[in-house]
This record gives structure tokens, C-alpha cells and sequence, in this order.
């Protein structure tokens, strides 16, 4: 058994919600407090937790009361660094705590322009955020959450919400998502959605953790449930407020299986009144433009008129070019869009050499390549078709000495 973690996030992510997560798992709060006085602070805050209802839905609300009243003084890198390495922490917790700073680090540099040394992190290097961070980190390691190759923690997480509207910070007013958080998701490649929520979402705390930490973004890993922790967010919105932490075990069933999650974009129009004919160009053009895939479905549409519904799947940066096209080669007035994640197994295009000709064909892995657990294995179309044409043989004949060569090749080395 593996044990791995899973961040749901439909409100977003900040660390006092990592926290109240994490406490609700069964981390205690005793523990995080004598850990964490080992960084310096223990004159400066009280930890407690406490449940509290989000839209009728008890959670775990973890608040970082301060102990002066005077203000903490914002801090570099090299200090906050500094403060962790001399702490006596866990080791995975240090290494961990160390990475989601400097992570934020290089964010916040890139904003201002300057090295991440001479960031001074204002609200992130205050004495509650600093607990956030290092706490969460020691919630993770005392849960036992595996690490990867990388020596990071098997967390998992979800797509994030956007958010929007403006916050007060120390640079005055910014439009959300603030300059840190999106610094952060663009140097992750992370996947985001809007709900709908004109709030701040995720805090910069939040999205340093969650792109530093997470193995992977996009759907659950397969996985068995074994509890789930639930942390309150601060304010009240339309739907729960909470940050949802699945704790589970991957089996040795699962351990091959790692598929990657990527964002795609689906476009789809209804057309009654376009020759079919034109399809085809349509289709060609689409794909030009960089269409991941595009198909018809028959459909009934007003005053009884039989359509087709147009769908296209093609990946963000090519929604504009592949509207233009729907726009230019069709009759279309409107067009729906919609994001969604979809899950994809690692492949790469190998070839063979048959008695005709060379063949590409696509090999699709349910694990790592060197694991040797082969999906599929699919003859390039084109390929065969140019050769069939070629030499006036049946296509099928030259897909089957496409996959006949491919697998006594292979043999040895892959089983089905």
C-alpha cells in the first residue's frame, strides 16, 4: 500500500484551509504547536482549531492568533530560510517547507523584478503564514503521505478557481488573481476554472503550496478513500467554503497506472442549414489550426429541422484559431465553449520497416515507459493508407504487417 493524498479545491486554496484539512485528518494540533515553536515564534502565536459550519456543512476552521500587538516586520528569504534550517523539524518537512518558499520566492521575484534573495515577502513572511506553510508541511509528513522520486509528497491536486474582483495588500489594491498567484499557476502549468465567485480564492500562501507540492493537477488518482479532512475557509460563499483532503491507499493494482491530466477546450456549434459537402473542409481546416479531434453527432433542432452538432476538442492556446475557421467555413451565429480535464497515458510514435514501406505506429504506456505495461499499439492511418494506395493492396493487409513487425520486434521486450 501507498498512501497518497488528494487536494479538491472548489473554492480555492490558502494555508490556514491546508491547515483545518490537515487537523480534521487527525493531525493534532499540540503536535503542530510544539514543532512549530521550534522555528523561533512561540511568543508570537497561539494555534487552535475549532468546527464551525460552512452553508450547513461542518468543517475544521484552524485560526493563527498573534500574541503582540505591534506588526511583524516582513522578511527575505535568506531569513525565513534560515529560520527553518536551524529549527528542529522533521527532515521531509524541512526539505518540503524549504521548496514552497523558494517557490514563492521566485514568483514574487519575477513580479517585482528582482532576485528571489531580495524578495521581501510582506504578508507571506508573517508569523501566521509561516505557520501555514511549515504546518502543513508537518501535517503531511505526520500523516505519512508517500514521496515521490523527487522527495516530494504524493499529493494530488484539482484544477483551481480563479476568483476575481480586487484585494487589499501591501502594494495597495490588485485585481484577483493577484500577481503572485498567477505568477505561480504560469510557472506550474497549472489548470484553472472560473466558478463564477468575484472573491479572492486562492491566496498566494495557498498556491505556493499547492504548486510546489502536487505531484500532478487534474482528477483524483485511482485510489482507495480511506478519510477525507475538511478545512473552512474564512468567508461565506454561495457553496461551501471548504478545501476537501482525500486520504487514501494506492494498491499494488494502481501503482503502474499514472495517467497525466491536461486542460482542453471543447467548442460546439448546431448547423441546419450548411451543405454537407462542406464538412470535409471544415474538418481539414480544423485540424490545420491545431483541433485535437472534431466529429458530428445527428441531432433534431427547431421547426423540426434535422442538424448536426459540431464538436471540436482542441487545447486553449487554439481556441481563437479554431473559432475563426468554425465562424469563416460554416453558417454558424454562436458558438459554446467549455473547459474541461481530460486524463491521457504517455505514448511516442515508433516506426517499423515492412516489405512495402516504413510505418509509424503509436505506442500508449499505462505506466512509465520502462515499466513495460503496454495500452496499445495502433499502426499510424496515413502510413498505411499511402502504402495500400501505393501498391493497390487492402489497407487492412498493411495495418496487420504493421502490427505483426511491431510485436516481433518487441517481444522480448513488452508484454501484453
Amino acid at each position: 500500500m501507498t498512501k497518497v493524498a488528494y487536494l479538491q479545491c472548489p473554492t480555492g486554496i490558502s494555508g490556514d484551509m491546508c491547515l483545518g484539512a490537515l487537523v480534521s485528518l487527525g493531525v493534532p494540533v499540540e503536535y503542530l504547536t510544539e514543532t512549530l515553536n521550534k522555528l523561533g515564534i512561540a511568543d508570537q502565536h497561539k494555534l487552535r482549531a475549532e468546527l464551525v459550519q460552512r452553508n450547513g456543512q461542518q468543517a475544521t476552521k484552524v485560526h493563527v492568533d498573534l500574541l503582540d500587538n505591534h506588526h511583524h516586520h516582513g522578511r527575505h528569504l535568506p531569513e525565513i530560510e534560515n529560520m527553518i534550517l536551524k529549527a528542529a523539524l522533521p527532515s521531509r518537512a524541512k526539505a518540503w517547507s524549504l521548496a514552497v518558499f523558494r517557490q514563492l520566492a521566485v514568483a514574487e521575484g519575477a513580479v517585482h523584478g528582482i532576485v528571489p534573495e531580495k524578495v521581501h515577502f510582506h504578508e507571506v513572511g508573517a508569523v501566521d503564514a509561516i505557520v501555514d506553510i511549515v504546518g502543513t508541511c508537518l501535517g503531511l509528513d505526520w500523516l505519512g503521505i508517500a514521496s515521490n522520486d523527487q522527495g516530494l509528497p504524493l499529493l494530488y491536486c484539482s484544477a483551481l478557481p480563479t476568483g476575481g474582483g480586487t484585494v487589499r495588500a501591501a502594494h495597495g489594491e490588485m485585481a484577483v488573481p493577484v500577481p503572485a498567484v498567477l505568477k505561480l499557476w504560469e510557472m506550474r502549468g497549472c489548470p484553472v476554472f472560473s466558478n463564477g465567485m468575484e472573491k479572492e480564492l486562492v491566496t498566494p500562501t495557498g498556491a505556493a503550496i499547492a504548486t510546489t507540492l502536487s505531484t500532478e493537477f487534474g482528477s483524483p488518482p485511482p485510489m482507495t478513500i480511506k478519510q477525507v479532512g475538511l478545512g473552512a475557509g474564512t468567508i461565506n460563499l454561495a457553496i461551501p467554503n471548504i478545501l476537501r483532503l482525500w486520504l487514501g491507499d494506492r494498491t499494488n493494482n494502481y501503482e503502474d497506472f499514472h495517467p497525466s491530466s491536461e486542460t482542453i477546450t471543447v467548442l460546439e456549434t448546431q448547423i441546419d442549414d450548411l451543405n454537407p459537402q462542406a464538412l470535409g473542409y471544415v474538418f481539414e481546416a480544423l485540424f490545420a489550426v491545431g483541433a485535437v479531434d472534431v466529429f458530428t453527432q445527428p441531432v433534431g433542432m427547431k421547426k423540426s429541422r434535422p442538424g448536426i452538432l459540431l464538436t471540436v476538442i482542441c487545447h486553449p492556446e487554439n481556441i481563437l484559431a479554431c473559432q475563426a475557421v468554425l465562424f469563416r467555413e460554416t453558417t454558424t451565429l454562436g458558438i459554446r465553449q467549455s473547459t474541461q480535464q481530460r486524463a491521457i497515458l504517455p505514448r511516442e510514435i515508433q516506426s517499423v520497416e515492412i516489405e512495402y514501406g516504413k510505418v509509424r505506429v503509436k505506442v500508449a504506456w499505462l505506466g512509465e515507459k520502462q515499466d513495460n505495461c503496454i495500452a496499445n499499439v495502433q499502426p499510424e492511418y496515413e502510413d498505411c493508407a499511402e502504402l495500400a494506395r501505393q501498391y493497390n493492396i487492402p489497407w487492412r493487409e498493411v495495418q496487420r504487417l504493421a502490427l505483426q513487425t511491431w510485436y516481433l520486434q518487441n517481444q522480448l521486450r513488452y508484454r501484453e
